[in-house]
């Protein structure tokens, strides 16, 4: 298994930055031995951390590195930063178009990984779960598959904040520079519950989503709401609650039923 860290200059960021990538291509044969994941291609997942958090937060706190090699599964784990992977007004804040487009585009050419929307998952944790979710609709032809882990679905809890106010996490100038207007939220490609219904209205087919939270999770709720909009407009959406808050014991517990749900693992 090679871990990579990746400096490179991206035009959607406007400057150098940084990516770890895991690759499953050089196991001793005598680890795969019978291991009917490698009798297809690699797969990839591109898995996204949360908020305040970096490109190294998957490789420290969780097992990935172990669950690539035992499931053939490339890892590409970008920066974020704080941006809940949205495109934000000005130059070098284009961090949806990065993530969606000239990241795969760059790991085809680097690393000779598929494009092919089959091939291709994306996962993430609380804001890297909202990041996920929302970049795998907007980009159906890139993500056949998506998954959250306690992820910040917040849209309609910051839905109509005024300036000034602050919600314990952020304030009200980090939501409107992040997300927008917040009084036109429900009219907005930053909204995955609206992404979700101008597709059908076109007569797509949403791709499967994976959701886990724990029950004392403070962002429970907002999953919970989520789900049930899910349901409600016919969505193949897998829901998993038990016990647990918003930490790395609980995303470890999920983290590999995630990736044998996106590769169909039973």
């Amino acid at each position: 298994m090679s871990t990579l860290q990746v400096n490179t200059y991206s035009l959607a960021l406007s400057r150098i930055i940084s990516f770890h990538v895991i690759l499953p291509n050089d196991v001793p044969p005598e680890m795969i031995a019978g291991n009917t994941n490698y009798d297809r291609p690699v797969k990839t997942l591109y898995l996204l951390h949360g908020f305040s958090g970096s490109t190294t937060d998957w490789l420290a706190g969780s097992l990935i590195q172990e669950l690539a090699v035992k499931y053939n599964l490339a890892v590409v784990m970008p920066s974020g930063e704080n941006s809940f992977y949205l495109n934000g007004k000005g130059t070098g804040r284009a961090y949806e178009t990065f993530t969606a487009e000239e990241l795969m585009d760059y790991c085809k050419k680097t690393f000779g990984l598929s494009d092919k929307r089959e091939d291709n998952f994306i996962g993430g944790l609380s804001m890297g779960g909202f990041g996920a979710i929302h970049t795998a609709l907007k980009y159906p032809k890139r993500f056949g598959k998506m998954f959250g882990l306690s992820s910040a679905l917040i849209v309609n809890g910051i839905k109509g904040m005024k300036p000034g106010t602050n919600n314990g996490i952020a304030d009200y100038d980090y939501y409107t520079q992040i997300f927008g207007d917040l009084d036109q939220l429900d009219t907005s490609e930053n909204n995955p519950e609206y992404l979700i219904t101008e597709r059908k209205k076109k007569g797509d087919t949403i791709q499967p989503i994976f959701m886990a939270c724990g029950a004392e999770d403070f962002l429970i709720n907002e999953n919970r709401e989520f789900r049930d909009f899910l349901l409600k407009e016919g969505v193949d959406v897998t829901y998993k609650e038990s016990t647990g808050i918003h930490d790395w014991t609980f995303w470890n517990q999920y983290l590999e039923p995630a990736i044998k749900w996106m590769l169909a693992i039973e």
